[in-house]
């Protein structure tokens, strides 16, 4: 156990030591390189960059415990995730760059030519970044506190003094060589378990073939299969046809998460710090390579992890574990509050089962199985010490950009742009950095009385970008004709409903109690759950605008023209840093 303590302590401090430096290598000497990296990177490495601040905690830490739990329901993270990848790629990203301006509200304000459309996509963007950086401090919390062996509150606090370090320091260019860095520790730290338990369970070493393979054990039964006898003997739905919700649900979810990733300014944001157009394209393909390396392992994560679980603790069918003989994995879990157990008929036997008078197992957090997946199937210490530093590593990258939006969106657009227009290049940098750190202490609050789980909270800001950034953009680049008022009003129904829907669901802000009009069934619009309504939202958000546009006139001669320009190829591209 010593030996293991002291390899994660190298693991994670020899990474923080690794970001810290270049943090302090690649410090921002101007609005330009705090926000855009002075628009110098290569597409390969802006891949990488893309693929780090992608991959949050959610992917890293939740996506495989959510498969791991819901079968084949979990796939729809997998779709969303991936698919609105290539929606922002094709539709947005290029001519965005080629419009060449840092933020997303500035190419709202300049293309709806209205102060007013700067300040709602403020807004709109704020709510989705906090929401989603909720998700990434729990992450941040769960590995601290599992690995450093402190409580969840302190692991949070350590997460948000190391990120405050590097974000507020290095601006976008420090982040962009960190996010490398992250890219490369979470990478490994991803496959490398993966390939180990794919080997013992399958003999095969590549996990998305192990996961449609035979068992190694000779008895020639399919993994999934297996997997589905074992869940299914206890009472659980199969495995592998369990879905969630229906298929609208399933349909509006992934559509959701689509959009919602296409309007996620974080990430797109990236594509304002290479130099070209066609650097943005490719850097778009290369973060699908990177980002696919690790979305195509996380099935097999999931379901291998499941499989390794329910084996611990019914080793033989019909014979539980005593509890008295739990692995030290159990004792190092129980001691963080993710796993607990209760004896309910004083066997000193674990019960396992869907039924929940008789199951014992009261809590299994499916945020911890990626985690103790390697230590369940008794990997080496150091492979153990590995994935902490990956999860803490996927956490802080995604923590950082959002960060990063959230400052822009704040020093850039509401008070360069609309506030204090004179602002100096010094004092609007030393704004930015204000936010920042305010932001960060707001993110650490709400991280320490966060709602729902981390993939789940995640999955509500994909609804909220999806519902109102997304839309405005799509119309804003596909559209002439489309005005500002128009847009404006789009943006406020979209949102506007998506979060009547949630707070309906979940209570206002979060807050459990002030569900109001609570003698309404839960999913009652058509079955579509509160994470998957942005879908709807989305599409609120388009009839309200085009039914405006009707009404009031369209956009004036010189916003086509400029449309005209940003959307041929050939013309003048403007530069990421000339204002």
């Amino acid at each position: 156990m010593e030996e293991l303590k002291l390899y994660t302590y190298i693991a994670v401090f020899g990474s923080f030591a690794v970001y810290f430096g270049i943090a302090w290598w690649a410090r921002a000497g101007s609005t330009s390189d705090f926000y855009v990296a002075g628009g110098g990177i290569t597409p390969l490495q802006n891949g990488m960059a893309i693929g780090a601040d992608w991959m949050s905690a959610a992917s890293f830490i939740s996506m495989a415990g959510l498969i791991a739990f819901l079968g084949y329901g979990g796939s729809v993270f997998l779709m969303g995730w991936t698919g609105g990848y290539v929606l922002l790629a094709m539709l947005l990203a290029p001519y965005m760059r080629k419009h060449g301006k840092f933020t997303v509200p500035e190419f709202i304000a300049d293309r709806y030519y209205s102060k007013t459309a700067r300040v709602v996509a403020v807004i709109c963007l704020i709510i989705a970044s906090l929401t989603y950086i909720i998700g990434q401090m729990k992450g941040v919390g769960v590995a601290f506190s599992r690995f450093l062996e402190v409580d969840y509150d302190l692991g949070l606090y350590i997460g948000m003094a190391v990120v405050w370090v590097y974000a507020v320091l290095g601006g976008m260019k420090g982040i962009t060589y960190t996010q490398i860095a992250q890219y490369c520790v979470l990478i490994f730290a991803y496959t490398i378990p993966a390939v180990f338990i794919s080997l013992q369970l399958t003999g095969n070493p590549i996990p998305q073939l192990g996961l449609g393979s035979t068992l190694a054990d000779g008895s020639g039964v399919y993994l999934l299969d297996k997997l589905d006898m074992v869940v299914t003997d206890l009472g659980f739905k199969e495995y592998t046809t369990d879905n969630m919700g229906g298929t609208l649900n399933m349909f509006a979810y992934t559509l959701s998460l689509m959009i919602g990733t296409a309007g996620l300014p974080h990430v797109i944001m990236r594509f304002f710090t290479v130099p070209s157009v066609k650097a943005a394209r490719m850097s778009a393909g290369y973060a699908l390579v990177f980002i696919a390396l690790l979305y195509t392992v996380a099935p097999a994560v999931g379901a291998m992890a499941r499989l390794n679980l329910m084996n611990t603790i019914e080793p033989v069918a019909g014979q539980n574990l005593e509890y008295a003989e739990r692995p030290q994995w159990f004792k190092d879990w129980e001691k963080t509050g993710l796993l607990q157990y209760q004896d309910k008929n004083n066997d000193g036997k674990i019960q396992y089962t869907a039924n929940a008078e008789t199951n014992e197992m009261v809590k299994v957090d499916r945020d911890i199985m990626v985690l103790a997946n390697p230590a369940i199937a008794n990997l080496p210490n150091w492979v153990i010490a590995l994935v902490a530093a990956g999860g803490i590593a996927a956490a802080l990258s995604t923590a950082a950009g959002l960060l990063l939006a959230i400052s822009s969106s704040v020093s850039h657009d509401l008070m360069k742009g609309v506030l204090t227009p004179d602002i100096s290049e010094k004092n609007e940098l030393f704004a930015g950095r204000v936010v920042m750190t305010i932001s960060i202490i707001v993110a650490g609050y709400l991280g320490l009385n966060p709602p729902g789980f981390a993939a789940g909270t995640v999955a509500l800001a994909f609804g909220l970008a999806a519902s109102s950034i997304f839309p405005a953009l799509m119309m804003g680049i596909f559209s002439k004709k489309m005005s500002g008022p128009a847009a404006v009003w789009g943006m406020c129904s979209g949102i506007g409903v998506t979060m009547l829907y949630v707070f309906q669901h979940k209570g206002i802000m979060f807050i459990s109690g002030t569900e109001f009009l609570g003698g309404l069934e839960p999913n009652w619009f058509f079955g579509i759950s509160p994470n998957a309504f942005g879908a709807v939202g989305a599409l609120v958000n388009f009839t309200v605008a085009f039914i405006i546009l009707k009404a009031t006139s369209e956009a004036p001669q010189h916003i086509q023209d400029m449309v005209e320009n940003f959307r041929t190829p050939h013309g003048k591209v403007a530069a990421a840093h000339d204002h």
